[in-house]
């Protein structure tokens, strides 16, 4: 399974390297896009979702490093509250 690592912006400036055990977030993100918090967790939410549901269909188990990674970004956006900031896609790496 083709695992990718995407890097992000935070509205704060600060750069993040996520990791996604599929290429799916490709389907849900874009290279240059900034993205209302809320909607990039929405995002985020249903791609490592699937990327961990296609490595329960294929090895039996749900992908650990993708909920964490989902719980880490969770977290990330607690920091900043209700706020119309962005998150900006910054490059993927396959």
């Amino acid at each position: 399974m083709p695992e990718m690592l995407f890097q992000i912006s935070w509205p704060d400036g600060t750069i993040e390297q996520c990791y996604s055990p599929s290429l799916v977030i490709k389907d849900y993100l874009a290279v240059g896009v900034a993205y209302p918090l809320g909607d990039f967790m929405a995002r985020s939410r249903t791609a490592l979702t699937i990327a961990s549901d296609r490595v329960r269909e294929k090895y039996g188990f749900g992908c650990s490093r993708a909920l964490q990674q989902l719980a880490k970004l969770e977290a990330a956006v607690d920091r900043f509250g209700a706020t119309t900031a962005t998150v900006t896609v910054i490059s993927f790496q396959e």
